[in-house]
């Protein structure tokens, strides 16, 4: 009798503990809810009004849910290791990675190690995801149906993957997968799409001296895939006022301004990832693994994934992972087991993403940067003072420069590890330069500021890896001649049509055709035409469709060499080729090449470029399929491959003949500081993805026109121009 009155306590004291919990939660939800006032303006843009910085949080989530659920929810599906229980086995390696580098456990232990202020963003971003959910029972998630506050931890430095999608999934799956396996090895799984276009941004920063106003300005154009990441604008009574581009499901603003400063930021070139090759040595069941004289016990974690079946069922596949003190076992090189280093601090690196929005001057954001993980990047700077910045690279190891880390070097030399981080007033930074401009296109930092630009020679090598480009070419002489620059002036120039690559492909064909015969007419016809061109593409542009057919050509003719020894060849080596070293005759068997491909696609070389290059927008999916039946918008843009700094990489359908923007251009602001801080904006397609929404697509004419929408930022305008005004809840 006494045991069942125990029981029954316990009972009652468990059930009232878990219902103070839940009663808690709904609490917490209604009084952030209470606390935040949501404004959509005119073209769907969310303004998130919050008490804290917790509340805004909260109403930023929810607002990002009702834009796009899929894609919040898809994110974190990949980052935390889940994706194969959606997509099935092929992904079972992608979320090995994941827990390679972090465990769930792992992710709660550092949620629980965080600041109090940063765990309390992380319940408020929870919070929002929740509540989102809890309102709108209409929404069925594929996977995650509530989220929780360590998820950020994965999810932590701004660029969707971060370094960790560098690391291959197929070296994964051949160390780790049993004997006998044959699955289909995905290489990651992110939202970010599969095409030819470079990965990257530009980022230009102004001088007052540049400018009509006499205010320094910013470019923000991170070159991404469409629909990415929402434009929206957070404000809190507790300093926040950040407005730009969040990828889906992050609490901070990643690309952005508040009134005071204005951050960009553009992939890195520097090394941040090294592989280290480790002497296994097994005694029995026991693993170690040489370090100098000694043996080291090598850490075993198993890990348990869940997939997804043919059948729809899930199964359950247990590994025993291995990491060393440089990191996770990925793959292995012949006998050797190599672990892969790099930067894995989550709580500093949220740290640094939250509190970036948040400064006021250079002094202030140089604190900031000092923290250090912002690995991935470099970061293009303006504030309202008139600083201009550029910082290359951010997280940089320190390593011996007698040893070459562009190889795996041995994990058994103690000389071989990294020794620490690289202060920050070690790394490459450019502070005002009397030029008056900075760029950054992906490009060598040794010419982002003209003749006072960093020398190479005082810094490591792997310092910098990423050469010139031909976006970075193209953007130097416009920058150096630019004066009186306003926000409608420097669109212009981030917009200039000339196509340096276009330039030199074409003038090395048009060469070759004075040294050869030309066997057919329409060839004549066609280098007749390209001879006047003046390299500027636009919808009409038959000449751009004409140098294009001519690029796809030669790629696919198997002419153009990939590597000289072991060094593969870039971009502007490979046009070198095509444009100088190939012979006359290749040249124009590959263009006639093209022209009949044209014919075949089109029935006629001349077919203007905006009939071939286009936008499409059907519907809400992450992966669009695209169709020339269905409406489409012509796009008088090209791929940064060419040095278009207005970046439009696309992809064909799986039928059609004409190619389709992915990526490129897809969130663009311009900037000036001052008094008062006024900036112009651009989105691919629109705010939602969902295609009942207004928003869905009011932006893709003005975005195939490169007509901006002005920013709303103080609060008299925004409600100048409101559409909607509610709290998160409210029924709409």
């Amino acid at each position: 009798m006494n045991r069942l009155l125990i029981l029954f306590f316990i009972i009652s004291f468990t059930s009232c503990k878990k219902e103070k919990t839940l009663t808690t939660e709904a609490q917490r939800w209604q009084q952030h809810a209470n606390n935040t006032e949501i404004i959509r303006d005119d073209y769907g843009v969310p303004h998130i009004y919050g008490k804290t910085d917790a509340d805004a949080v909260f109403g930023l989530l929810y607002a990002q849910c009702e834009d796009d659920f899929n894609r919040v929810e898809r994110n974190y599906i990949w980052a935390t290791g889940r994706l194969a229980e959606v997509e099935g086995q092929a992904f079972l390696y992608s979320d090995l990675r994941a827990n390679l580098y972090m465990t769930e456990d792992e992710a709660i232990e550092n949620y629980n190690n965080s600041p109090k202020w940063l765990q309390e963003l992380c319940v408020a971003f929870a919070d929002g995801v929740n509540y989102y959910l809890n309102t709108h029972p209409e929404v069925q998630p594929k996977l995650i149906t509530r989220f929780e506050p360590w998820m950020p931890m994965y999810f932590s430095e701004g660029s969707i993957g971060g370094d960790i999608e560098r690391v291959s999934t197929k070296k994964i799956k051949a160390f780790y997968e049993e004997a006998g396996e044959n699955l289909v090895a995905a290489n990651d799984g992110l939202i970010r799409l599969k095409d030819n276009e470079p990965r990257g941004s530009n980022g230009f920063a102004i001088a007052g001296s540049k400018t009509k106003s006499g205010h320094a300005m910013l470019l923000i154009n991170p070159h991404t895939s469409f629909f990415f990441r929402g434009e929206v604008h957070v404000v809190s009574e507790e300093g926040l006022n950040a407005y730009g581009a969040v990828t889906w499901g992050q609490f901070f603003v990643y690309q952005g301004f508040n009134e005071k400063t204005g951050w960009m930021h553009t992939s890195t070139g520097t090394d941040i990832i090294d592989e280290f090759e480790e002497t296994i040595v097994k005694n029995g069941s026991k693993s170690s693994y040489k370090y100098g004289e000694a043996l080291r016990p090598i850490d075993s974690i198993p890990v348990t994934l869940s997939y997804k079946t043919t059948d729809g069922e899930l199964n359950d596949k247990t590994f025993m992972t291995y990491r060393t003190h440089h990191g996770p076992i990925t793959h292995a090189n012949g006998n050797k087991w190599v672990s892969t280093a790099l930067m894995w601090s989550p709580i500093k690196a949220l740290e640094q993403s939250f509190t970036r929005t948040k400064k006021s001057n250079h002094a202030e954001f140089y604190d900031m940067m000092n923290i250090r993980t912002n690995s991935s990047n470099n970061t293009v700077y303006a504030d309202a003072d008139g600083t201009i910045a550029y910082y290359h690279g951010n997280f940089i190891p320190k390593r011996n420069e007698k040893l070459d880390y562009t190889k795996p070097v041995d994990g058994s030399n103690p000389e071989a590890d990294w020794n620490g981080i690289h202060d920050l007033k070690d790394n490459i930074l450019v502070l005002n330069p009397p030029n008056g401009w900075i760029q950054n296109c992906n490009s060598t930092p040794f010419t982002s500021a003209s003749e006072y630009s960093p020398k190479r020679e005082d810094y490591p090598n792997y310092m910098s890896s990423f050469p010139e480009n031909f976006r970075g070419i193209h953007a130097i002489p416009l920058l150096t001649k630019a004066q009186d620059l306003t926000l409608d002036s420097l669109i212009d120039l981030a917009y200039d049509t000339y196509l340096p690559g276009a330039d030199l492909l074409i003038t090395g064909l048009l060469d070759a055709a004075k040294k050869t015969p030309i066997k057919t007419q329409e060839a004549k016809d066609a280098l007749a035409l390209l001879k006047k061109w003046d390299f500027r593409v636009s919808i009409n542009a038959v000449e751009m469709t004409l140098a294009q057919f001519y690029l796809n050509a030669y790629y696919k003719s198997g002419y153009v060499p990939k590597k000289t020894g072991n060094k593969r060849i870039n971009r502007l080596e490979q046009f070198d080729y095509m444009s100088k070293t190939a012979t006359a005759e290749e040249r124009l068997e590959v263009f006639q090449t093209a022209l009949n491909n044209l014919k075949t696609d089109f029935g006629s070389w001349q077919t203007p470029w905006g009939e071939f290059n286009r936008y499409q927008r059907n519907n809400g999916d992450i992966f669009q399929e695209f169709d020339d039946k269905k409406p489409s918008i012509p796009v008088g843009m090209a791929s940064g491959a060419w040095g278009a700094l207005a970046s439009f990489g696309t992809q064909f359908g799986t039928h059609t003949k004409r190619q389709y923007g992915t990526s490129g251009n897809s969130f663009v602001a311009v900037v000036e500081f001052g008094d008062k801080v006024k900036a112009k904006t651009m989105l691919a397609g629109g705010e939602s993805s969902d295609p009942n929404s207004p928003h869905f697509n009011d932006q893709s004419q003005r975005y195939a026109d490169g007509l901006f929408k002005d920013v709303a930022f103080y609060k008299e305008d925004v409600e100048k121009r409101a559409e909607a005004t509610y709290h998160p809840g409210d029924k709409q």
